[in-house]
């Protein structure tokens, strides 16, 4: 939802078409600060008719406020209703003081379906009137006449309006269009009373800028594989220039209106869900057909909304993503998350930080499996063959409690690899435990058996005793998994593009488990619990080639593995 997410949801009047001449508006933001000029000069809504009475109809048809704080202001309630609000008071009208005059009798609230919203008031001297802004087809096909500089009623150039709220779509700025009607006498509106008849004042035309770290985000998203789309109420060729600025769809996005879609069947329309980049003059309803069609094809949706009619196409959604400033609380009920700052740029930054997560998650199984793998073949090859023993019960119990929490949880501190946001996005039926990996945790299973009973084999071969060699198989045990931890710490690339110093949580646990091992070798008591013995310095050389082949051996098959995928992607 492109308004208050892609976009600042600030709005500002810079243009006004009233009477048949362009007016620009200074100022920026909701500050009355600033005029109202037409070929450079400042003028005033005395000379125009016209300018008068569309900036009247601004506040009239209007249910928002202007609060002043201190030497801030804002708005309470719509912020494009605010835009009109400070536009007329740059144009020296008192909103108070007219909405005090204009006595109001009744109004048609603004609904999507319908486009437009209407009020009717007592103005003295003019009797009962109504006033109406919305979407400007819509409000165009009402118009049968126009209001020229002198407040004249002249035959209406439907065509001319037309072609000037397309040049303002194209800037794109959103454009509203204005009109009135006398109902004399009448005190109650409905909807028929302004079908027709209607009395063209002109257009305003308000830019809402995109934010420029929403602008960043998109990007980040869009080399991250997750298509962009945006849903907007405004024109098609504003949500399209909008489009244009943020990067959705390049240069030029396909824009596809909701009174097409309307039209389209369910089989037809998950073609064009899935190649169109813009949605423009979309109903609520229609955002729930749009998720559900491209659920449809296999496709994980993430959906925002702010409004009560929002709430299905939250409910349907993958994720739904509800505004936590402007949205409604039945949108947030209905929502998986609520953005407390309405901006996209969180979302990227949550799909991020959750890829981060995710892959600290895989990198911290795909260490413990083949660790806790190798200790139990250790056991099971030498049950099997009616080996002695290489290595106790109680000795693995010991590297279990010392290294799940020395080693293990370091992994969930590791940072975000470079990179995370350039990868496609996998399969939303992918296993947590690909093939790849399932290769891995076997391979370096296999590797440790062997290192641990060569070197089990080749200490008793030198002359240590049975209680001795054990002890060597289990320090080379607990060296494999340090070793095997850096070669973790990147489940593709070596430890030095990593960074060997990035994770500080690493190097402390490894100097804490290094430190239990030494104690569990050398300390009387601790010989004494677990029936290990002092092992001579040659015994550690040995490990440490043992652990320096098997590292080598980890990182060469992960090269193996990188080239193999750069390889297929160049094919």
């Amino acid at each position: 939802d492109k308004t208050g997410t892609l976009t600042k949801n600030e709005m500002t009047v810079t243009a006004i078409l009233a009477g048949g001449g362009r007016y620009e508006v200074t100022g920026v933001g909701y500050h009355p600060e600033g005029a109202i000029r037409r070929e450079g000069e400042k003028v005033s809504p005395d000379s125009s008719r016209a300018l008068e009475e569309i900036t009247r109809a601004g506040i009239l048809c209007n249910e928002s406020r202007l609060i002043e704080h201190g030497k801030n202001w804002r708005i309470e309630g719509d912020p494009t209703e605010g835009a009109l609000l400070v536009v007329a008071i740059k144009a020296g009208l008192d909103p108070g003081c007219l909405r005090d005059e204009a006595e109001a009798l009744d109004s048609i609230p603004f609904e999507s379906e319908r486009q437009f919203m209407a009020t009717l008031h007592q103005i003295p001297d003019q009797g009962h009137v109504v006033y109406l802004k919305g979407a400007v087809e819509r409000v165009l096909a009402m118009c049968e006449a126009e209001m020229d500089p002198e407040g004249k009623i002249i035959p209406f150039d439907r065509a001319k309006a037309n072609q000037s709220a397309e040049a303002l779509a194209k800037e794109g700025l959103r454009v509203l269009a204005f009109a009135k009607k006398s109902l004399p006498g009448q005190t109650t509106l409905h909807p028929r009373d302004v079908e027709t008849g209607m009395v063209f004042l002109g257009l305003q035309a308000m830019i809402d800028p995109p934010r420029a770290e929403a602008i960043a985000a998109v990007k980040a998203c869009q080399d991250a594989g997750i298509s962009v789309k945006m849903i907007t109420g405004d024109h098609a060729l504003t949500a399209q220039a909008i489009a244009r600025q943020m990067s959705i769809g390049g240069d030029r996005p396909l824009v596809i209106e909701g009174a097409q879609l309307a039209k389209l069947s369910d089989e037809e329309l998950k073609g064009i869900a899935l190649k169109s980049d813009v949605f423009a003059r979309v109903i609520p309803e229609q955002k729930l057909r749009l998720v559900k069609t491209l659920q449809g094809q296999g496709a994980v949706v993430a959906m925002t909304g702010d409004g009560v009619n929002d709430a299905p196409a939250l409910k349907q959604a993958d994720i739904g993503i509800a505004m936590g400033l402007n949205g409604t609380e039945v949108a947030k009920d209905a929502a998986d998350m609520v953005l407390i700052d309405d901006n996209f740029a969180s979302i990227e930054a949550a799909v991020e930080e959750g890829r981060g997560v995710y892959d600290n998650l895989r990198k911290f199984i795909i260490w413990t499996l083949p660790t806790n793998g190798g200790e139990g073949l250790l056991l099971i090859i030498a049950i099997a063959a009616g080996l002695v023993l290489p290595i106790l019960p109680l000795h693995l119990l010991w590297i279990n409690m010392t290294t799940s929490v020395a080693l293990g949880t370091v992994l969930a501190f590791e940072p975000k690899e470079a990179g995370l946001m350039k990868r496609p996005a996998r399969a939303p039926n992918e296993p947590i435990l690909t093939g790849d990996m399932m290769a891995r945790i076997v391979y370096v299973s296999v590797l440790m058996v062997i290192g641990a009973y060569i070197l089990y084999f080749w200490e008793l071969s030198r002359g240590l005793d049975l209680v001795a060699a054990r002890t060597v198989v289990a320090s080379v045990v607990v060296a494999v998994e340090i070793a095997y931890l850096f070669n973790c710490r990147s489940l593709s690339r070596p430890v030095w593009e990593v960074g060997f110093f990035s994770n500080r949580w690493a190097l402390w646990g490894v100097l804490i488990m290094v430190s239990l091992q030494l104690a569990f070798v050398y300390l009387p008591p601790m010989q004494w619990l677990f029936q290990t013995a002092s092992v001579p310095l040659e015994s550690w050389f040995d490990v440490a080639v043992v652990v320096l082949v098997v590292y080598l051996l980890v990182e060469t098959e992960k090269w193996l593995r990188r080239e193999s995928f750069f390889r297929k992607a160049r094919d």
